[in-house]
């Protein structure tokens, strides 16, 4: 994931929902929008819920999340979501990574005192 941060804080960009481009293009747009007004920060866009499908790759966003991940933003996708939605690691787009459970996750990086966003 990014290695880049300021005494260990970053931006977490959280998207849960539907497997749509339309609403989870924003969380990308958010996350490089972000990226540009704090470069020095560490950003990851986690995806939970049904969305999780369009980490894989034969993904409408994959072009999106390929430039994502190009500019420098960490993308993750929830592994309790990527189980119920039958998607293995190995179908997920280059860069892509997984976490056993996004909660969690999220949780950790707040205790580390990660800012939170929710789309």
């Amino acid at each position: 994931m990014n290695s880049k941060s300021v005494a260990g804080q970053g931006l977490l960009i959280h998207y849960f929902g539907a497997a749509d481009e339309e609403k989870l293009a924003p969380a990308f747009r958010s996350a490089q929008n972000a990226l540009v007004a704090m470069p020095e920060a560490a950003i990851e866009v986690v995806v939970q819920g049904p969305a999780v499908a369009l980490l894989a790759h034969n993904s409408a966003m994959a072009e999106v999340i390929g430039a994502t991940i190009e500019g420098g933003i960490a993308v993750v996708g929830c592994g309790n979501s990527m189980r119920t939605s039958e998607i293995n690691p190995s179908d997920l787009l280059p860069g892509v990574v997984s976490v056993p459970a996004a909660v969690a996750h999220l949780a950790q990086r707040q205790w580390q005192t990660w800012a939170y966003v929710r789309l």
